[in-house]
């Protein structure tokens, strides 16, 4: 008999982690309609870094709470056509990094977007929900408050 999946209950928003990015309690909103979920950069750019090409870019913008002018750069990385919320097909980078949710460390692709007039700076899309989590769209901050209730 196969073994049954346990998963997690998320809201429809929580406050995640990104341990790589010194990035904490970061808000972020549950979107089942998107496939890759997204975060929110500016100055993005390809530079070269010694002898190799690499992805460089800020994240969150200086009008957010938690920005911190820290510059990431990747080398692992790639680019491909998402859909943006209005429908339209752009071109974005993406790049794979730890995010840690109920306790957890997920490894979780991300796509690099301008995000600075939304409300929140991360979507966490169906790639990072499928198999680990069901969304209940009635609660919110969920995994946040277990956190909070542990320390």
């Amino acid at each position: 008999m196969p073994k049954a999946i346990t998963r997690s209950t998320i809201g429809h928003h929580d406050k995640i982690d990104l341990p790589e990015m010194n990035l904490v309690e970061i808000d972020a909103k549950v979107d089942t309609g998107a496939d890759t979920s997204a975060i929110h950069c500016h100055h993005i750019e390809i530079v070269k870094r010694k002898d190799k090409k690499m992805l460089h870019f800020i994240l969150l913008d200086p009008t957010h709470p938690n920005f911190n002018n820290r510059s990431f750069y990747f080398d692992q990385y790639k680019q491909r056509s998402i859909k943006n919320s209005f429908g339209n097909t752009e071109k974005r980078y993406i790049i794979k990094t730890p995010v840690v949710v109920f306790g957890k460390v997920l490894l979780t692709e991300f796509s690099l977007s301008y995000r600075g007039n939304l409300t929140y700076p991360i979507l966490l899309g169906k790639k990072f929900l499928y198999r680990n989590f069901v969304v209940d769209v009635a609660k919110s901050n969920l995994s946040f408050r277990k956190k909070k209730k542990k320390s």
